[in-house]
């Protein structure tokens, strides 16, 4: 029996479609679960698509490891964690050096870096690969984002790059770079997301609530903006689920309970931007309004409480016009947008060059670069908008242009002083204005579109209070207290620079001020 080409272990609905979509296009695959069960059912499924020949199943792992030709080259789909661990310890028994792992599932980057350093003390080779599109672009075209070991890429490039989605400019996959840069693009991928979903459903509420639109009206505006610069996935699936009816003709979506979880991925991308001293404010937006959801019990309650003391549910505002509130929240929406992306592509940016990886924000003449001499990504943030335009669940119209931004400027310090975008924000400016003021008035929360729209005037703006912040740490400074009869500086050393004069200064900002039992310890933890 001749040898399959690659193998696939976990086939769960994303695996069991990968494997299908990597049959379909002619490459022959091996396929195992640790649950023999879900193997029939992959097994029975190629059957009845006609893949039966490219499609074998295993129950034994070392039945499905000799399936495969050298260097074997096999895909993991299976939950993050400890059953990665797991999975990689039992292919680790029967695989030889030069085979390749890869992993496919959302992992924290650090633990593809840890098993990468595992695996290749014996001699294997450690891929970890971002696949982004849900079960519809496993089957029928993901993207994919591969990172690790620099020279495994060539032989599975031959085969993700017929598998992955195909759009105008070629296929939507690239190598990303080394150790786990794969695993961390697809979690910023996914925190770009987060701020996507919350701006879109934030964009229905006003339209909704303030404008009294029905969802009809909803569906048919989303289905219109999906024709221009707001072209994207997401705002194609919301046209759908706002049309959708129940069994008894009314909409779906207002029976659903308005309450939603979180997956690691969003909450680790606001913890790297934290970690790297980078402002996130649109995508920590969301997922705090994941979090504030699911206090359902808590609101229904509170709305109550301030129901009684005359706060009142948001309602239709008051001579609203329809035509130019939809015209506004589609400024609003696509501004916000914009602040949201630049925020994830200055994540990447940062964690490249805290490793000293050399981003390269240009360099759209190469798909990918391996850079084997070095460890470092050399990630090419033009290339990522490319191989995001198709497959991925944010893939969006706009992504084209953010790749033009990249190409004019590989330095772009960010997306919102690209010539192009900077227009198009200050265009639109009034109008994001209006409607983040409308919601403010009236109690519609819109976290993302103020967060995004805060972000904007704070990095356009030429001088900050923070000078008032820095004086307030220097005068902290200034003064110690008394702690088991010995003087101690309660806050550390803290300086400021000035306007008038180089370097760094420090004042007594008032001798007589503070004694032990003036300064909090509320105060302290500042």
């Amino acid at each position: 029996m001749a040898l399959s080409q690659i193998g696939l272990v976990g086939l769960a609905v994303m695996g069991q479609n990968l494997s299908l979509n990597i049959a379909e296009k002619g490459f022959p695959i091996s396929v195992f679960n640790r649950s023999y069960e879900k193997t029939e059912a992959a097994v029975a499924r190629a059957q009845k698509e006609g893949l039966s020949d490219k499609l074998r199943g295993y129950k034994d792992v070392k039945d499905f490891v000799e399936s495969l030709e050298k260097p074997r080259r096999v895909i993991l789909l299976v939950q993050a964690g400890a059953p990665v661990d797991a999975t990689v310890d039992n292919l680790c028994k029967y695989m030889e050096p030069g085979d390749i792992i890869i992993d496919g599932g959302n992992e924290w980057y650090e633990n593809t870096e840890r098993r990468k350093a595992k695996v290749e003390a014996l001699g294997l080779r450690y891929m970890g690969m971002g696949v982004s599109g849900g079960e519809e672009g496993a089957r029928r075209g993901p993207s994919m984002m591969p990172g690790g070991t620099a020279e495994a890429y060539k032989y599975i490039e031959p085969i993700v790059t017929k598998v992955a989605a195909q759009v105008d400019d070629g296929p939507c996959v690239m190598y990303i770079g080394d150790g786990g840069a794969g695993n961390y693009v697809k979690m910023v991928h996914n925190g770009i997301e987060y701020g996507d979903m919350q701006l879109i459903s934030e964009a229905y509420d006003v339209l909704h609530v303030l404008g009294g639109l029905s969802n009809d009206e909803i569906a048919a505006v989303f289905a219109e903006w999906n024709q221009g610069e707001l072209q994207s996935f997401l705002i194609e699936i919301s046209a759908i689920i706002a049309a959708k009816k129940d069994e008894d003709g009314s909409s779906l979506v207002d029976k659903i309970v308005d309450k939603t979880g979180a997956k690691g991925t969003g909450k680790w991308t606001v913890q790297q931007a934290a970690e790297l001293s980078v402002a996130a404010p649109t995508i920590t937006a969301s997922l705090d309004g994941r979090y504030m959801s699911a206090l359902k019990d808590q609101r229904v309650s509170a709305s109550k409480v301030f129901g009684d003391l005359g706060l009142k549910a948001p309602a239709a505002a008051a001579g609203v016009d329809k035509k130019q509130l939809i015209a506004d929240v589609r400024a609003a929406l696509y501004c916000s947008k914009i602040c949201s992306y630049a925020q994830g592509m200055n994540i990447i940016k940062a964690k490249s060059e805290e490793k000293e990886w050399g981003v390269d924000l240009g360099g759209l003449a190469r798909i990918w670069k391996a850079k084997s001499e070095k460890k470092e990504w050399g990630v090419d943030l033009g290339g990522l908008a490319r191989i995001w335009k198709g497959g991925c669940i944010i893939r969006a119209g706009f992504l084209d242009r953010i790749k033009q931004a990249y190409q004019r400027d590989s330095n772009l310090p960010s997306l919102l002083v690209d010539p192009p975008f900077a227009k198009d924000l200050a265009e639109r400016d009034a109008a994001w204005r209006r409607v983040v003021a409308l919601a403010v008035t009236n109690g519609v929360p819109a976290p993302g579109m103020m967060a995004s729209l805060s972000y904007f005037d704070t990095y356009r703006r030429e001088r900050l209070p923070a000078n008032l912040v820095q004086a307030q740490r220097d005068f902290l400074a200034s003064h110690t207290y008394q702690c088991s009869s010995a003087q101690r500086d309660f806050f550390g050393s803290h300086t400021y620079q000035r306007t008038d004069k180089e370097g760094w200064f420090h004042t007594v900002w008032d001798e007589n001020f503070g004694s032990a039992d003036s300064i909090t310890t509320s105060a302290y933890n500042r």
